[in-house]
């Protein structure tokens, strides 16, 4: 890793410890080893504090390219692609968990999915599809939502507010969700919008 600048150095740190997020979000200890109980009570806690730093490093690291002039094409390419995996590992784990809806997660990772195929496209046609604003707070509503479902049915969560405060947190998740769910949407369709001459044509026609 010599060669590679600190903003990357810290993008790549970021999908390194992906699986240390699931391993203490879903990991069960060997056999024969049985769990302390504060273990059970600090995991969800663990889990959506590493999640937190991992997304909070997206600002640091960008932060740390621009100000430093490094921004790279190998930075361009893997800062987002650590950002799509950490929030795909966190929705397919609360799937998992029975937590969250498999459709939510479907929608939000379809989204990022068609997106990627976009940029693919408008690079091959020479364009370049800037992040808009519709973007960015699709992306901190999806990290705050995420956050509050890890630790929503937490045992903690209910001895700090009560079970009504449990409750009131849990509305307030699942609000947070809808808004990040809508967001999702509306800048999949800003990013079409924008991309509009891309998809129509002209097509430069081979041979």
């Amino acid at each position: 890793m010599r060669d590679i600048n600190l903003a990357n150095r810290i993008t790549i740190l970021r999908m390194v410890f992906i699986p240390v997020f699931l391993v203490v979000l879903l990991g069960e200890l060997p056999s024969g080893i049985v769990a302390p109980s504060w273990w059970l009570v600090a995991q969800p806690w663990l889990a959506a504090l590493i999640f937190a730093i991992l997304a909070a490093t997206d600002a640091v690291d960008g932060h740390i390219a621009r100000s430093r002039n490094e921004i790279t094409t190998f930075g361009k390419f893997i800062d987002p692609l650590a950002d799509k995996l950490l929030v795909t590992a966190a929705l397919v784990a609360l799937v998992d968990l029975e937590r969250l809806p498999s459709w939510i997660a479907l929608v939000i990772i379809s989204r990022e999915l068609v997106v990627s195929g976009l940029r693919m496209v408008a690079v091959a046609e020479g364009r370049v599809i800037a992040a808009s604003s519709h973007g960015k707070v699709k992306t901190v509503l999806q990290v705050v939502a995420i956050v509050c479902f890890l630790l929503k049915d937490s045992a903690l969560l209910q001895d700090l507010l009560g079970s009504t405060g449990q409750q009131l947190f849990g509305t307030v998740s699942w609000v947070i969700m809808g808004a990040a769910i809508v967001m999702t949407v509306i800048s999949m369709i800003d990013y079409f919008y924008h991309a509009r001459d891309i998809l129509t044509g002209p097509w430069e026609r081979e041979g």
